[in-house]
């Protein structure tokens, strides 16, 4: 299995920027597809972004769509979320996830995902 770790959560104020990092070890090959969900107190999991790390096709939530960016540098085995213009509405645990074989279709499922990290808390002030 892959053991991820996010980091790079914190405390910021609306409009500000956040870059959250998942760095993964113990993965082969490169055909695998990492996300980022997010779960705030009291609501469900909600997918945020997905990168397919080999050809890089990238999938976001229509929430997070032109705020946030999701990247990889294989160099690091990382994958970056980058988030601009953050709202109060964007507090929550960010996880990033891994898995292999997911459709374009399930990519926002979390159930698609087998490893995940242990999560980073974003909080975002008014």
């Amino acid at each position: 299995q892959v053991h991820l770790v996010e980091s790079g959560g914190g405390l910021v104020q609306a409009g500000g920027s956040l870059r959250l990092s998942c760095a993964a070890s113990g993965r082969g090959g490169s055909h695998y597809t990492i996300a980022w969900f997010r779960q705030a107190p009291g609501k469900e999991r909600e997918f945020v972004a997905a990168l397919r790390w080999s050809a890089r096709t990238t999938r976001y939530a229509d929430s997070v769509k032109g705020r946030f960016t999701i990247s990889r540098d294989p160099t690091k085995n990382t994958v970056y979320l980058q988030m601009d213009s953050l709202k109060p509405d964007d507090t929550a645990v960010y996880y990033c996830a891994e898995g292999t074989g997911i459709i374009l279709s399930s990519i926002s499922s979390h159930g698609s995902y087998k490893d995940w990290g242990q999560g980073t808390q974003v909080t975002v002030s008014s």
